[in-house]
């Protein structure tokens, strides 16, 4: 989700698909797709949840590229995620190099030059683990340290070590000595290696991961795994799982921009700032502020006298914190959580504009998606309610009373000031449409159930 990054990101809508600069302009992963756009690389093969498809292709198609997808019915960390990437592609040429990267990440500056001179150590039998050349000591990355040249290969050296956010001393030290750098998560290996490290290191995520392929439903634009399966796998990182483990590792350094924006200080600092070391957009103004991170939408926000301060508005939830405190945004988010806050789970979709001669106007009505085993609470709206409608999947549902099967065609109503509770009991996502009522709304609607149950 990037919970840090709230109320930019969100469990449906998380900060892969928002904007880097928040007005307008590329996503992080349209930027990711878009900085390997040449006649070296293939067309991407993306991996993400099932209920993300949507999303995915749509994002894709706003830069005009095609892509592959693989739906996980749930989240079992990278390492499952980049073996079925592998196991897909080996399908078709087990040699095939994958070139495997984050798509929340910010890089600035020429990163495919070192990726095409690691090629051939690549093909060769190499996992090749790119790290960046440190600028600075950071204690929230983790850090590769390197040794000897690789088969005498330029700029491809032996792993030495692997040091995981080390206190400031240490990371200090790291930078200091000029052989480690920071681990950027990107990786180039051939397929039929890394599938030759799982047999030997973790053959039960091997066997579990083809299994879920094996079981995969079409969709789309790709393959949905099998969840039963799936849920077998491993719930690890590829660099706990294999890379920390294998002789093949090597670490190929690399000298870019590179941030994994992990909190608002990040977005802060890979910013363009003014003389006074603001950054705002949208409908932003600052008086005597410095160092401030301001991050408006339609609605105009002011802030006055104001230092090291990080606002962001979004149509739901407004933030308010100070670069100190911005990783505190984690605990913010687990409260809202534990309170069933739906500004945690998604962004609002709301349609406003005026229909018919009449002037109605259109409910207001957002989409969610609940992967397999997921659950999610609605609150009525006083006045009105709500209408849930079911668009695809299997689920229950139930209001403190009996539990009910749901389906595609059913609708739920929730009453002003009840709450619905509906749980995905199927195997793959579960799509519903939450549609707020208004008062005459709410009376058809229940006018409506009373006249079918009759």
């Amino acid at each position: 989700m990037g919970t840090r990054l709230w109320p930019m990101s969100r469990v449906a809508q998380p900060k892969q698909f928002q904007s880097i600069d928040g007005n307008g302009g590329p996503t992080f992963l349209q930027s990711t797709v878009a900085r390997h756009l040449d006649d070296d690389f293939a067309d991407p093969l993306l991996v993400a949840a099932a209920s993300e498809e949507g999303l995915v292709r749509d994002q894709l198609a706003e830069i005009g590229v095609t892509g592959r997808f693989l739906g996980e019915p749930m989240g079992r960390n990278t390492g499952p995620a980049v073996l079925a990437a592998a196991l897909t592609l080996a399908e078709e040429d087990p040699e095939a190099l994958l070139l495997v990267l984050p798509s929340d990440h910010k890089i600035e500056g020429d990163m495919n030059t070192v990726v095409k001179q690691m090629r051939e150590g690549a093909q060769q039998g190499r996992i090749v683990l790119f790290g960046v050349v440190p600028k600075y000591a950071e204690t929230g990355f983790g850090y590769i340290s390197g040794g000897a040249l690789v088969d005498g290969q330029e700029g491809l050296h032996e792993v030495t070590s692997f040091i995981e956010k080390p206190e400031l001393e240490k990371a200090q030290r790291l930078v200091a000595s000029g052989d480690t750098f920071w681990a950027s998560g990107i990786s180039l290996m051939r397929a039929d290696v890394l599938i030759e490290e799982f047999e030997k290191y973790d053959p039960a995520t091997l066997a579990a991961v083809l299994a879920a392929l094996d079981g995969a439903k079409k969709t789309e634009t790709g393959l949905c795994l099998d969840g039963a399966h799936f849920a077998e796998a491993a719930n690890e990182p590829t660099e706990r799982l294999i890379f920390e483990r294998s002789d093949r590792v090597a670490v190929a350094p690399v000298e870019v921009d590179w941030d994994d924006v992990g909190a608002w200080t990040a977005i802060h600092s890979i910013s363009p700032k003014g003389e006074d070391g603001n950054v705002s957009t949208g409908q932003a103004l600052t008086l005597d502020c410095r160092n401030s991170l301001i991050r408006a939408g339609d609605k105009l926000v002011t802030v006055i006298g104001m230092e090291d301060v990080i606002v962001v508005d979004t149509p739901d939830a407004l933030l308010v914190t100070n670069h100190s405190n911005a990783q505190k945004v984690k605990d913010a988010v687990a409260e809202l959580k534990a309170q069933n806050r739906s500004e945690v789970a998604r962004h609002p979709e709301v349609a406003t504009e005026d229909i018919g001669q009449g002037g109605e106007a259109f409910p207001a009505v957002s989409r969610l998606t609940l992967d397999a085993g997921e659950t999610a609470t609605f609150r009525g709206p006083t006045p009105g309610g709500k209408l849930l409608a079911v668009s695809s999947g299997r689920g229950h549902w139930k209001n403190g009373g009996p539990t009910h099967a749901c389906s595609q065609g059913h609708s739920i109503n929730v009453s002003p000031g009840s709450s619905v509770e509906v749980w995905n009991t199927g195997d793959g996502a579960l799509s519903l449409y939450e549609i707020d009522l208004s008062e005459d709304e709410a009376e058809e609607t229940s006018k409506g159930t009373r006249d079918a149950r009759e």
